[in-house]
């Protein structure tokens, strides 16, 4: 079926008219709040005085953080210091005018400030609450600190990839990829749309508990059956064949794909081979067959290799770098990357993984310098006045890098 995917953001978003309040910060929760702006949402970050700390984390460009730029694109910014009750008492005005608050602190900071769940819920029985913590909200591990890294030993994942390296590795491996964060964001963004229906039916609000531990383990599929039911031996594991100038990936999973690659590299007598012959035959001859693919691939650049293969119908890849990747045909025909400026130049951001034929799915065009949207956002969406912003700037509930009022709009 082709679908003509219009392009552009002249298009409605789904999640128009929904205002998110995003008390999030780092890397979890900001993805799941992006994504909502990238749907259309209105969405209002809740900094404290110092701001966001991935505003500082680099790469830095005349200051600005690209790395903050991509979590945060599409977003306003205000930045209240929560501690003042001054401040608390905005957030109550602010959450009668949202639908969604997105929040992940460590359990329990919150309801400290007073600005959780059960006490705003009272205010506006509608809202959607998502709480995003590293163990969940409640039980013996809840107040434990968790970042990503954290969640992968946690979670078994590390041990399991170990395990997986078939003895090259005297550890667990390093791993710089923030997979928690990213799988914990977007649980956390599917189960907001779920509630948003569920108030679109009932009327009322929900409260959403989501764990980046849960998120891991539910990732883990084999891996969780496996542990609980032994296999008999070692499923087949696709390792890297060895070609003249590099490595490529190679993945024969069905018959069908087994035979495409036997007649692809000029050898189809393996297609009746008794170790190779039957799924089961090579499992039991699977480093076998892996060694013969090296000898094969080992007299052609992996390019070539991947074009044999890609033609005969064999599922492969060589491997590639991230800037390599972002300049493959369809990451380019697709759109993946939207390019905005965040102040310090132009840079290109990942889109939504999705489309939608007939609504808007991408990045945003702003990325909001810390508390600039203050002011407007007071005014606007409370009424306050010049003057009672200037004061709320003058006992420091409100701070942002741009220390000024708007004026009243006529």
């Amino acid at each position: 079926m082709s679908i003509d995917m219009p392009t552009g953001l002249d298009r409605p978003g789904i999640l128009d008219g929904i205002r998110v309040l995003d008390f999030t910060a780092m890397m979890s929760g900001p993805y799941c709040t992006r994504l909502m702006a990238d749907l259309g949402a209105e969405v209002i970050k809740v900094e404290p005085p110092e701001g966001d700390h991935i505003r500082l984390r680099p790469p830095l460009r005349d200051g600005r953080s690209a790395y903050f730029a991509q979590l945060n694109a599409g977003k306003s910014s205000i930045a209240l210091d929560l501690k003042q009750p001054a401040a608390r008492k905005l957030i109550y005005e602010l959450v009668l005018q949202c639908d969604v608050l997105v929040e992940n602190y460590r359990p329990g900071v919150m309801q400290r400030l007073a600005l959780d769940y059960e006490t705003l819920a009272k205010l506006n029985p509608k809202l959607v609450y998502c709480s995003i913590s590293g163990f969940g909200q409640e039980g013996s591990w809840s107040g434990r600190s968790a970042y990503a890294p954290v969640l992968h030993a946690t979670s078994g994942y590390d041990m399991t990839n170990l395990d997986y390296q078939e003895g090259n590795a005297e550890r667990p491996l390093k791993n710089g990829i923030f997979i928690a964060d990213v799988l914990g964001g977007s649980t956390a963004f599917g189960a907001i749309q779920a509630a948003l229906f569920r108030t679109l039916k009932t009327g009322q609000g929900d409260y959403v508990d989501v764990s980046l531990l849960d998120a891991m383990v539910g990732m883990l599929v084999y891996e969780c059956q496996e542990a609980q039911f032994p296999a008999e031996r070692r499923r087949p594991l696709y390792r890297p064949t060895q070609a003249s100038d590099g490595f490529l990936l190679v993945a024969p999973v069905s018959q069908n794909n087994f035979e495409a690659l036997a007649r692809g590299v000029g050898h189809p007598e393996w297609i009746s081979d008794s170790r190779f012959a039957t799924s089961s035959a090579r499992e039991h001859h699977w480093s076998e067959l892996m060694n013969l693919l090296d000898d094969w691939a080992a007299s052609r650049t992996a390019a070539e290799c991947e074009a044999i293969l890609t033609r005969a119908g064999v599922p492969c890849s060589q491997y590639r770098t991230i800037r390599e990747t972002m300049a493959l045909p369809p990451i380019q025909e697709r759109g993946v990357f939207e390019e905005i400026n965040d102040g310090a130049g132009p840079l290109r951001i990942p889109n939504p993984a999705f489309r939608f034929a007939h609504s808007a799915a991408n990045v945003r065009n702003k990325v909001p310098a810390l508390g600039e949207d203050g002011p407007r956002l007071l005014q606007s969406l409370l009424g306050l006045s010049p003057q009672a912003i200037a004061a709320l700037r003058e006992s420091k509930v409100l701070r942002g890098a741009e220390e000024r009022t708007v004026a009243v709009a006529k």
